[in-house]
């Protein structure tokens, strides 16, 4: 049975017995910062659970993508040494909101693995929580499980909870025993005692019936539910009758095409370790880049970046040569495509951004290669044996040099590796990427809000069609605490029954303004959404009281959202411009809506060109003296599909969605604040473009009345360049010009001048020639405007002195410039410049380096100069030896 058609039966049965299918949710959780990646089939129905949201229905079955690689779910060095184990991987589930229990997702597990798809059951074993006699009890009324094939573990293994606090419960594995050839060495092999591939966990049923408070109380859930998950890849193991996860219909091709690239046979055992890891990175780097990941330096760019590297590493294991990840992505595309579909439309754009990399990545590898030989040639000249920790690091986290690949190079220079030091610089990078990391607390807040809500009505939004209205205060929150009146200067939030503010989402930020009642007033000084769609505004008293239960005035700040309508609606059109101009790889990627500007981030893969940029500035500017109208209409997100609409990066939408249509130009999925007109925008103004990363780009841009004051000030530039140019505005390009080329006529006889000083300097250099080992030595302190000046000089010398070392320094303002050079003869004998200006920079309060015949360097303290030249005499002897 292909794993195509086990995904298939297991969300039809489900569908047959009252489930949702719901789709995959992408592998960047949606509003969601205590997870790097998506890795459980749970994770989108997490706000459910916690009750911040809720679903038109109670029963949901889903086939999710999910990565296990960074944070605390981490399976990367895993991967390749067990038959079961990867980065990605597809997670089958069932969830049950509030709706059947125990008894039922007992029941269905085991119809669907021994009736439906065809388990023996006497393979099968059960592990339940050791205090849950009524899951013991269920398990033999409503299947045929025998009493000594159900193991009681402990909270480790059979308890699940979804943080510190909040939902958890008991769960039951069901366990498949793959026989005795699969089992370990260890004494006590078996359930519980040991984490062999022969006992297989191929599915987990939590049973969510219980809230855990603050000091850890258990209290039970009125409405108790259901959260399981079975990976797809294990099932299709047992199914398909193969000793591993990577023999499958899901990953074998990739190990297939490991085999023709390298030219080497696969085996089943550790020499097929390389292949393994290759063909689970290139499923993963696919799925990450196909849901918007892409590599960086922090985050799930970081994490990506790993991984794809790791791959490209293991390829170099087996003789891959030349670039080849990329070649992977059409395969997992055929595999997995029916069922993820976005994979074939992004083909294209995952194989060249995972070209991109792997290209960068072997320029990265070359360069760590030389900064190691450094390291090792520092290491000998201290007659010390060991690599440090921080250098081994080094090598890690900027060359992507694993551990064992430094300790591969430490043992053929009959060196050591500090492993101890290494580790503690990785912990501290742990440390600082927690600490990086967006602050969890903020979601735990929501929490405590969503709690402190209970029973308090859903904000009505009524912002589209006015900014202003009165409204009935239903609750005041004030550090955490409700209140039924608030009389202080502190900021607190407020929620009302309508309001006409837009709480921030979908890139828009959220509204200001001002609210008044009969006994006070004051200001609203921002206004967010929570998960479930309640609108809190946060406010501060500016004079008198406010409380539960009273009528209020609210007012927008009018000014501010026309800006922001205007920055947004913008954002449309230059999505569209961008597409039409770049391609259609060209997909948002991020986006900052506020009143004074509007940040749009795409992927792209190269700067965009100057002329481009103008291209889509007109573009945009088209469009607004077009007038198109805007338009708003709600409808089913399929139907909206089939229209055209785009729907934007990171944003989770429901079935029912808003879409904003301008003119025949623009359609997208956006429920945010827009000009009823585009010629309302007045006119858009690109002010920069820059990269935030691999295939990653940011423009910024300006609308309306900011724009015009850009340009307001760039005409006062013109106007005071023309003055100091003492010509008219309209001829100061012709002018500077003509400057510049007055000024190259300058420099060209001040190159001359400089020349005949060198010269009139040399052979009073010359005299002061020292003989050190043997060897010429000249060391100066010289008159130069800039480097160059001092690298002729050094020329000139060495041309003179034919064989010897020369080292000069010029002082430069607050700097001073070291060049050195040294000639062919006594390179040979290990003489090096680059060397040499290191140490000598160095004393200066400097550094620098370069080849072994010449090198430059800068230093900050100008009076070490001479101090620092005196040095060279003892380092052409330290080289010599």
């Amino acid at each position: 049975m292909r794993g195509t058609e086990i995904r298939e039966k297991f969300l039809n049965y489900f569908a047959n017995k009252g489930h949702q299918i719901v789709k995959s949710a992408s592998l960047i959780p949606h509003n969601d910062p205590t997870l790097l990646f998506t890795n459980a089939g749970m994770v989108q129905f997490k706000d459910v659970f916690l009750g911040l949201d809720s679903k038109d229905f109670k029963r949901a079955v889903t086939a999710q993508k999910c990565v296990r690689a960074g944070g605390k779910h981490n399976d990367l060095d895993t991967v390749g040494r067990t038959a079961r184990h990867h980065t990605f991987f597809e997670m089958l589930g069932n969830f049950s909101f509030g709706d059947y229990f125990k008894k039922d997702a007992i029941k269905y597990a085991w119809e669907f693995l021994t009736e439906v798809i065809g388990l023996n059951k006497e393979n099968l074993w059960i592990t339940i929580y050791l205090d849950d006699d009524e899951a013991f009890n269920l398990w033999q009324e409503v299947t045929d499980v025998s009493a000594n094939r159900i193991v009681r573990l402990g909270e480790k293994d059979n308890f699940w909870s979804m943080g510190d606090i909040g939902p958890c419960g008991p769960c039951s594995e069901i366990i498949y025993d793959r026989g005795e050839e699969h089992r370990c060495n260890a004494e006590e092999c078996g359930i519980g005692k040991c984490d062999c591939d022969r006992w297989l966990e191929i599915w987990n049923l939590v049973f969510m019936q219980y809230d855990r408070d603050e000091k850890g109380v258990l209290e039970p859930l009125p409405k108790p539910s259901i959260d399981t998950g079975m990976g797809l890849e294990r099932l299709c193991s047992i199914l398909q009758n193969v000793n591993s996860n990577f023999d499958t219909d899901l990953i074998k091709p990739l190990i297939n095409e490991v085999e023709r690239i390298a030219n080497k046979v696969y085996y089943p055992d550790d020499r097929g370790f390389p292949f393994r890891v290759i063909a689970d990175h290139a499923r993963a780097c696919t799925f990450l880049i196909s849901d918007g990941v892409l590599p960086s330096n922090e985050g799930r760019g970081y994490v990506l970046r790993r991984i794809l590297r790791r791959a490209v590493r293991f390829g170099k294991h087996l003789g891959i040569d030349e670039l080849f990840l990329y070649r992977f992505v059409p395969i997992v595309v055929k595999i997995m495509g029916d069922a993820y579909p976005e994979l074939a439309t992004k083909e294209e754009q995952i194989s060249k951004i995972i070209k991109f990399e792997e290209e960068r990545f072997r320029e990265t590898l070359n360069d760590g290669m030389k900064v190691v030989n450094e390291i090792i040639q520092n290491i000998r000249k201290k007659g010390e044996n060991i690599i440090s920790g921080q250098d081994a690091f080094l090598l890690y986290d900027t060359y992507g040099f694993p551990l064992d690949l430094t300790e591969d190079i430490a043992e053929e220079n009959n060196l050591l590796v500090d492993k101890v030091g290494f580790n503690k610089a990785m912990e501290e990078q742990r440390n600082r990427a927690r600490e990086a990391r967006e602050d969890s607390k903020a979601f735990e807040s929501v929490l405590v809000l969503n709690n402190l809500l209970t029973g308090v009505e859903q904000t009505k939004f009524i912002g589209y069609e006015q900014l202003e209205s009165s409204a009935q205060v239903l609750a005041l929150i004030e550090k955490e605490h409700t209140k039924h009146y608030i009389d202080g200067k502190e900021e607190f939030y407020l929620i009302t029954n309508i309001t006409p503010f837009y709480g921030e989402s979908g890139g828009q930020v959220g509204d200001t303004g001002n609210f008044e009642g009969l006994r006070g007033k004051g200001r609203i000084l921002d206004t967010q959404k929570l998960p479930d769609g309640r609108i809190i505004h946060t406010a501060k008293l500016e004079e008198g009281t406010i409380e539960v239960g009273q009528i209020i005035n609210l007012y927008v700040d009018k000014s501010r959202r026309q800006a922001i309508k205007r920055n947004h609606s913008a954002t449309h059109l230059l999505h569209k411009a961008l597409k039409e101009i770049l391609g259609p790889h060209a997909n948002q990627a991020g986006s900052l809506v506020a009143s004074e500007r509007l940040r749009f981030d795409f992927t792209h893969f190269a700067p965009v060109k100057q002329e481009e940029l103008k291209l889509i500035e007109s573009k945009v500017n088209e469009q607004i003296l077009a007038s198109l109208p805007v338009l708003t209409q709600e409808m089913a997100i399929e139907e909206a599909k089939k229209q055209g609409a785009i729907a934007l990066f990171g944003e989770k939408y429901d079935d029912w969605v808003r879409v904003v249509k301008m003119g025949d130009y623009s359609i997208e999925l956006c429920g945010g604040t827009h000009v009823p007109v585009t010629s309302a925008i007045g006119v858009f103004k690109i002010v920069s473009e820059s990269g935030i990363g691999t295939g990653l780009r940011r423009i910024e841009a300006l609308t309306g009345t900011e724009a015009l004051k850009y340009f307001a000030q760039e005409e006062d530039d013109v106007l005071s360049i023309a003055k100091l140019l003492k010509a008219n505005p309209q001829q100061i390009v012709k002018k500077v010009e003509q400057l510049l080329s007055e000024l190259k006529v300058k420099e060209k006889e001040l190159e001359k001048l400089n020349s005949k000083l060198a010269l009139a300097q040399v052979d009073e250099i010359l005299k002061s020639v020292q003989k050190v080992e043997g060897i010429q030595v000249l060391t100066a302190v010289v008159q130069t405007q800039d480097m160059e000046g001092l690298r002729s000089m050094a020329d000139l010398l060495r041309d003179k002195l034919g064989s010897g070392v020369i080292v000069l320094g010029a002082v430069n303002g607050e700097k001073v410039n070291f060049v050195s050079t040294v000639t062919k003869d006594l390179i040979k004998i290990g003489v090096h410049a680059g060397n040499i200006i290191k140490e000598v920079a160095k004393i200066a309060g400097g550094g620098g380096g370069g080849r072994p015949d010449m090198a430059q360097a800068g230093g900050k303290d100008p009076s070490k100069i001479t101090e620092a030249l005196q040095h060279v005499v003892k380092l052409v002897k330290i080289q010599k030896k």
